[in-house]
């Protein structure tokens, strides 16, 4: 057996926010001292709350753990082709959740949004957003696959991650970096997603996933053989030991699967 994902369950969303907020600062600190920026990839849901607790809320910093936004480039993992301002927006989420509330002294993060001159073609949103992770990771030389410091996901009650959903042709998509939805079984229908590839390449992907609702997808995600197909499953095949999931213990009662004490 290869190398596995790390696993991570906690009593309640403040002790898993602390342990993601060393986490993050481990990988903000890593990309740094690889090339002077901190290079993320952010998806919607419930992440952008959880992540603006592990960050912003008092009590959870420590004198040795600086958090420096203003070397952060943030892209988006999927992106729904709605206005910036609509309430599907995960651009809109995040901002509303966690940009807008980011003190000035700690630096304003680079955020790069999809281009809505293109909300009716979802293939030429994808090829523009594809166009501007060109210019961040592949400006000086040719790249295959751009590699995230960090890509912080969410998982769906079917198992999906950013906008690749179970049994979905785009789950074979090899080439792209950056590939557009039109049939997402969640509305909105019309979508553009960070490929597989892309999401198994990053330096550390960590997934939060919290709440009873999530139990039976993680049972099935993590013990089961038919759950490693799932697009999560993947991501933790693809991804192995890069793979950290930041759990409560509601969303892990009854998994069998292994879980680390620590990072």
């Amino acid at each position: 057996m290869g190398k596995q994902p790390n696993l991570y369950a906690f009593n309640d969303i403040s002790s898993l926010a602390r342990t993601l907020r060393t986490y993050v600062i481990q990988c903000q600190n890593a990309g740094f001292e690889r090339h002077g920026l901190f290079k993320v990839a952010v998806s919607g849901g419930s992440l952008p709350s959880t992540l603006a607790k592990a960050l912003l809320e008092p009590g959870h910093a420590a004198s040795d753990d600086a958090l420096d936004f203003a070397k952060w480039e943030i892209f988006f993992a999927d992106e729904r082709a709605v206005p910036l301002d609509h309430p599907d927006s995960n651009y809109k989420l995040l901002k509303d959740e966690l940009l807008e509330k980011i003190p000035r002294p700690m630096g304003q993060p680079n955020v790069h949004p999809i281009d809505v001159k293109f909300l009716d073609d979802v293939q030429e949103m994808a090829d523009q957003y594809q166009d501007a992770l060109m210019q961040s990771f592949a400006a000086k030389d040719s790249v295959k696959l751009p590699i995230f410091d960090l890509l912080l996901l969410g998982c769906g009650p079917d198992g999906h991650t950013c906008s690749l959903f179970p049994n979905h042709e785009l789950l074979r998509e090899s080439d792209a970096w950056v590939a557009p939805v039109e049939d997402s079984p969640k509305p909105p229908a019309k979508r553009i997603t960070l490929s597989l590839p892309v999401v198994t390449h990053g330096t550390k992907i960590a997934f939060v996933a919290t709440g009873a609702g999530k139990r039976d997808i993680m049972k099935q995600i993590f013990d089961t053989e038919e759950g490693r197909s799932l697009p999560c499953g993947l991501v933790n095949e693809g991804g192995a030991e890069k793979v950290s999931w930041f759990t409560d213990n509601g969303a892990v009662e009854g998994v069998g699967f292994p879980r680390r004490g620590s990072l």
